[in-house]
C-alpha cells in the first residue's frame, strides 16, 4: 500500500472507514454507486484516502483481495469487493455479507483446452491445475479426489499463478486451468472452453461480523440503504399505465411489483391509474403484454434513486 494512506491518519479519528476497490474490474462501478449515494470526495493524485466532504466518512483505497481482511480483522468498517475473495481469503467467518450489489458478476470456472481429451471434470482429476485461486480450487478438487479415492501422488496438484492464468495450459505448466469467466473472450482467444463451474461471483458490500465502532451503526445504516437505493435504481424502472378496474387483476398478475403496485382512482368511472416497479429486464415484454390486455398511457421512466 501506499505509505500516503498513512499521511491522512490523524484526519481520520471519528471517520467511517470505508474500504473501495482501488483498481480492477469492479473499481468504477464503485465510484458509480459512491456518486450515486452521494458521496462527494476528492481523491489526489497517488493517494490511498479520501475524505469525503458532505459525510463523517474516509474512502480508504485497496487491492479487492485484501479487502475482506481489512473488514474481517482491521479497522475497516465497510468494504466493497467480490463474493469470491471473500471465500478464496477465508474470511466469510469474520465479515458479513451486507448487500449483493449486482454488478461484477462472473463464474469461477474450471477450463480446459477445447481439442483436448479432457471432457468432464473427473477427466481432470489428478493432473495440473493452475489457478490465482488456489483455496477454492483447492478445496473444489479435494472434494472430486475424494469421491474419486484419488491417494496420495495420484491427486490433483494445484499451482498458484499471479496473474496469465489462461496461458498455462497452451505453455505446457497445466492441464486444466480454474479462472474467473465474465464473457468468455479470454478464455475463448485461448483455445478453451469451460467444463464445470466452481462457484458464481459478484460484487458484495461487507462489514465486519464484530462492530468495531458501535456509535458508527447508525452511519452504516444509512449508506447501505443508500447503496440499496443505488442498486434498485439500476435494476427497476417505474411503470405508470391506466387500465379499467375490471382489468386490474390480470394486469397486476403481469407487474406485480417488488411488493405491490401502487392504485389510484381517476375520475373516469371504472378506471384507475397504476404505478409499479418492474425490472429492466422485462420492460418491453411487461409492457406489450399490458397493452395486450388493455393498458393505456403506458409510461417508462427510468430512476436516478430510490429507498425500498
Amino acid at each position: 500500500m501506499n505509505d500516503s494512506l498513512f499521511s491522512e491518519s490523524e484526519s481520520l479519528d471519528g471517520r467511517l472507514l470505508f474500504a473501495i476497490p482501488k483498481k480492477g474490474r469492479l473499481h468504477e462501478k464503485c465510484l458509480s454507486i459512491l456518486a450515486g449515494a452521494d458521496i462527494k470526495f476528492t481523491r489526489h493524485n497517488r493517494l490511498d484516502v479520501a475524505l469525503v466532504q458532505n459525510h463523517p466518512i474516509a474512502l480508504v483505497f485497496l487491492p479487492a483481495s485484501d479487502i475482506p481482511s481489512f473488514v474481517g480483522k482491521g479497522n475497516i468498517d465497510l468494504g466493497i469487493t467480490g463474493h469470491d475473495v471473500i471465500l478464496e481469503s477465508k474470511m466469510h467467518n469474520l465479515v458479513t455479507e451486507v448487500l449483493r450489489l449486482g454488478f461484477g458478476k462472473c463464474a469461477l470456472q474450471v477450463q480446459v483446452p477445447e481439442h483436448s481429451d479432457i471432457k468432464t471434470v473427473d477427466d481432470l482429476a489428478g493432473k495440473r491445475v493452475v489457478t490465482s485461486f488456489e483455496v477454492l480450487a483447492g478445496k473444489y478438487f479435494s472434494e472430486v479426489d475424494d469421491r474419486l479415492q484419488l491417494q496420495n501422488d495420484n491427486r490433483t496438484k494445484i499451482e498458484y499463478v499471479g496473474g496469465s492464468v489462461e496461458a498455462a495450459c497452451s505453455l505446457g505448466l497445466a492441464d486444466g486451468i480454474v479462472d474467473l469467466v465474465e464473457s468468455g473472450d479470454t478464455m475463448r482467444a485461448a483455445g478453451l472452453h469451460a467444463i464445470a463451474t466452481v462457484l458464481q461471483t459478484e460484487a458484495v458490500l461487507i462489514k465486519s461480523s464484530v462492530p468495531k465502532h458501535p456509535h458508527l451503526a447508525p452511519l452504516i445504516q444509512r449508506l447501505t440503504a443508500r447503496i440499496a437505493g443505488v442498486v434498485a435504481a439500476e435494476r427497476y424502472a417505474l411503470c405508470q399505465y391506466n387500465i379499467s378496474r375490471d382489468k386490474l387483476a390480470a394486469a397486476t398478475a403481469i407487474s406485480p411489483g417488488r411488493r405491490a403496485p401502487t392504485i389510484s382512482a381517476l375520475e373516469e368511472d371504472n378506471w384507475v391509474a397504476v404505478s409499479v416497479m418492474v425490472e429492466k429486464s422485462r420492460i418491453a415484454t411487461t409492457m406489450d403484454e399490458l397493452v395486450s390486455i388493455g393498458a393505456e398511457d403506458v409510461l417508462v421512466l427510468n430512476l436516478d434513486n430510490c429507498r425500498v
